[in-house]
């Protein structure tokens, strides 16, 4: 008897491509492209990446003070978007300063455009 999905019957052929597919997950990529999609899905760390991106690069005292918040909410928003590739960082002496990683931010788009079309 053919598997049938939403009322499509398959043939055995499709089936197996069907069965072969679902074998082939690869559930811990599926985990951290979720990661990065959530690093993106958050008003504030959308503030964020678009202050850098105004300021082409900034420190993470100065953003702490354009966007009014505590050091500390700003730094665990940083690291979120620094774990997500999102963002990059280059030491300037004591200083670090953030950028966006814009070679990451298209892969991201192309991604998403693929995914829903």
């Amino acid at each position: 008897m053919p598997i049938t999905t939403q009322n499509h019957p398959l043939n055995h052929a499709e089936a197996n491509s069907t069965s072969d597919a679902l074998q082939n997950i690869d559930y811990l990529r599926i985990k951290k492209a979720a990661l990065v999609l959530r690093a993106l899905n958050h008003k504030l760390r959308q503030q964020i990446i678009k202050t850098i991106h105004d300021h082409k690069r900034i420190t993470v005292t100065e953003l702490y003070v354009k966007l009014r918040l505590e050091q500390s909410v700003a730094s665990q928003h940083l690291a979120i978007l620094r774990k997500a590739e999102i963002v990059s960082t280059v030491r300037e002496g004591k200083f670090i300063f953030y950028a966006i990683n814009e070679a990451r931010i298209a892969e991201i788009n192309a991604f998403v455009k693929n995914l829903v079309g």
